[in-house]
């Protein structure tokens, strides 16, 4: 009989738990029945920030397991099963909800596609990762596509972009803001579902933050950079998350371009 760590477990049905929440929440919008909009959008931002709790709890999860040096398949293996839940099932959810915003059913239903695809390509991802990786965290230094937890804080992050615009000091317009998440929603949503099957190559920041040692500059850095992540919010996350997402399929696409330019300079045409 296999023998189970007991706190890093109960950190990774935490993850499951925050991303059932999540679900629970977002199923109380309601279009019909007289419930005021404020509710409703009080419903979806607390289930996009009970998927970001899940991500709290995932991160720690690994941490308290390497602490304690009790990594076991086991752990890998409900680790993925939790994932599943709160970076699959929770944000595609998400997305249907978002989908209110359209008033045309055929859009309604291509988003409730995308939002299938989503969870379909979230759970290959985390399958793809149990075959290809060891049990030990800190073996897994870099990804073979986008992490499921930073898919699901794509779609997350628009919801709490939608939400808190308004009330920023940035000064954006909410109007804007909220036809932007309406249209990149969906199309969003396709690309990061395609990006966690990908085969790029994504770094894991938080390891690397955590396990080596930096020079002071870098620390002052880092913590004027979460100074104006803690001002501007709303945005910040947005941005952080969806530039983790895209740098790498863009780096990829300029590294072929300048490949392309290289080759066509040393290899003239010649008519």
């Amino acid at each position: 009989m296999h023998k189970i760590a007991i706190l890093p477990t109960l950190l990774t049905l935490g993850n499951a738990v925050c991303g059932f929440a999540s679900v629970a929440y977002a199923s109380r919008i309601r279009l019909e029945g007289g419930v005021p909009e404020s509710d409703n959008n009080f419903y979806l931002l607390l289930s996009a920030l009970l998927i970001l709790g899940a991500m709290v709890f995932d991160s720690l999860d690994g941490y308290v397991a390497r602490l304690s040096k009790s990594s076991s398949e086991f752990g890998g293996q409900l680790d993925s099963l939790c994932d599943a839940i709160s970076f699959g099932l929770a944000p595609a959810f998400l997305l249907l909800c978002l989908s209110r915003d359209w008033n045309r059913t055929v859009i309604q239903q291509a988003i409730a596609v995308v939002a299938a695809l989503y969870l379909a390509c979230a759970v290959l991802r985390l399958a793809r990762f149990n075959l290809e990786n060891s049990p030990d965290p800190a073996s897994h230094k870099r990804f073979k596509g986008l992490p499921s937890p930073a898919a699901a804080g794509c779609v997350a992050t628009l919801v709490i972009l939608r939400a808190g615009v308004s009330s920023s000091w940035t000064g954006i317009d909410a109007e804007l803001i909220n036809n932007f998440v309406q249209v990149w929603a969906p199309v969003g949503t396709f690309l990061v579902a395609l990006l966690m099957v990908s085969n790029f190559s994504y770094p894991h920041f938080t390891k690397q933050l955590v396990r080596r040692r930096r020079r002071f500059s870098v620390i002052v850095q880092a913590v004027c950079f979460l100074a104006l992540v803690a001002l501007t919010r709303e945005v910040a996350l947005f941005a952080l998350f969806w530039a983790y997402a895209l740098h790498a399929p863009l780096r990829a696409l300029i590294f072929r371009g300048m490949h392309r330019g290289s080759v066509a300079t040393h290899h003239p045409r010649l008519d």
